[in-house]
């Protein structure tokens, strides 16, 4: 299990909003788990998703213009146990 904690800066828009909510749909199409923050976004899983959740999340933004896209990966942050019951 690895987190990647990502931010996305669609530049030369007037309105961020639709082209943020664009990639974290994608991202959460991937099935990957997405918290979603007021300033980045946290994804967690295994590694080949995570890394396909961060690649639909930049193509969704990219698709509009010029997008820059800030991510810090670990595979040492603690992850969430399984739920018991």
């Amino acid at each position: 299990m690895i987190a990647a904690q990502f931010a996305l800066y669609p530049l030369g828009v007037a309105h961020l909003g639709p082209i943020l909510e664009e990639a974290i749909a994608a991202t959460r199409a991937t099935g990957v788990a997405v918290e979603v923050g007021a300033m980045s976004s946290v994804l967690q899983g295994e590694e080949d998703q995570v890394f396909g959740a961060l690649r639909a999340a930049w193509e969704a933004a990219a698709g509009h213009g010029a997008t820059v896209l800030v991510v810090s990966v670990s595979n040492a942050c603690p992850v969430p146990s399984p739920a018991v019951g």
